[in-house]
């Protein structure tokens, strides 16, 4: 066992920091400011409105992917924080156990002391009088027991105490890391969403309202070769009464705005409206879309049905629900709102169904 220059074992040193150390947990988070980006070099300038559009649909895109880093490291960062509280928990019951074991261990002490220095098995031997002899072997083979036990529960609450400081540095080191991946992420989407909001300032009110445009008839065009495709052709399936629910819980958000780690209820992003909607539907799902993409049963998209969650993009970064007729009911990004949009207007990853 491990101890410090006091001779106190450093698992109870550590331990004991555990529990003072645990108010840590509530001090609000530092915020992060968004950085102050540079101005787009000569080469980073748009030449027209189709590579404003282009370049600010890059941002928006790499913004979305940081969010749901975010939103991981953030749900990480909760289990974390719980676990360590429920650490501490066990240290502090632990630390009281041996309070009072070590009260028991004192008093076999003095009463051995008290007894004189001869063994008390000893003075069993000399003793003349055969019935105190067998009282005193059966007590003294019932003082061994408890001194026994007294001395084996202090080892394994001392060993206890030494593996919950372990486990805590181990759960201190994981959150740190995850506050710092949170932070990090925080940084890029803020840097992101600057830099599209920079360039979006530097149209005209016309060329914004083209902009605009632009991007509806991108997503027309997408929505309607998907169509033509004749892939919706064999897709009849119909909601369960779960799906029924989380369709309209997530219907009933349209036209409150997108914001980035929103889980509601007057603003969400993509993954917090579906997490909250089947919330409603009766299932908890992961938090983000990429997590939404790894553990949820797929579907093929001919076996679709409303309730069922589309992934879109190559690395799972957006998320709409299928509401039926071909099209979804998602929050496009930041300074858009929760609105309905084809389900073929963006390239789809794949189909997930929470309750399969």
């Amino acid at each position: 066992m491990r101890r410090d220059g006091r001779g106190r074992s450093a698992g109870v040193v550590t331990a004991t920091a555990l529990v003072c150390a645990i108010g840590v947990l509530v001090v609000p988070e530092a915020a992060y400011a968004a950085p102050d980006d540079p101005e787009p070099s000569r080469e980073e300038r748009p030449k027209s409105l189709e590579e404003v559009h282009k370049q600010v649909e890059t941002l928006y895109r790499q913004a979305e992917s940081a969010t749901d880093a975010y939103n991981l490291a953030r749900e990480k960062q909760t289990r974390q924080e719980a676990t360590i509280v429920g650490i501490a928990q066990a240290v502090a019951k632990a630390q009281a156990e041996m309070v009072d074991l070590k009260k028991q261990a004192g008093a076999m002490a003095r009463a051995q002391y008290r007894n004189g220095a001869m063994p008390h098995e000893a003075r069993l031997l000399l003793s003349d009088d055969p019935q105190e002899f067998l009282d005193g072997v059966f007590l003294a083979r019932k003082g061994q027991h408890a001194t026994s036990g007294v001395i084996n529960r202090l080892a394994s609450t001392q060993a206890l105490l030494d593996r919950n400081a372990e486990s805590a540095s181990r759960e201190w080191q994981r959150l740190d890391e995850s506050r710092a991946k949170k932070a990090a992420a925080s940084k890029q989407i803020k840097e992101k969403l600057a830099k599209a909001k920079r360039l979006e300032s530097k149209l005209k009110k016309e060329e914004l309202a083209r902009l605009r445009k632009l991007e509806e008839e991108k997503a027309r065009s997408a929505q309607a070769k998907w169509l033509r495709s004749g892939i919706l052709d064999d897709v009849r399936g119909k909601a369960s009464g779960s799906g029924e629910r989380a369709v309209d819980f997530a219907t009933a958000q349209i036209g409150k705005d997108y914001v980035w780690g929103a889980e509601g209820p007057d603003t969400y992003d993509c993954s917090g409206l579906t997490l909250k909607a089947w919330a409603a539907g009766g299932h908890a799902i992961p938090r983000t879309s990429q997590e939404q993409w790894k553990r949820l049963p797929r579907v093929e998209i001919e076996e679709m049905r409303p309730g069922d969650l589309i992934i879109y993009f190559g690395d799972a970064s957006h998320v709409g629900m299928y509401v039926g007729d071909g099209m979804i009911v998602h929050a496009p990004r930041p300074g858009r709102q929760i609105t309905l949009a084809g389900a073929g207007s963006m390239p789809i990853l794949g189909v997930v169904r929470p309750d399969k």
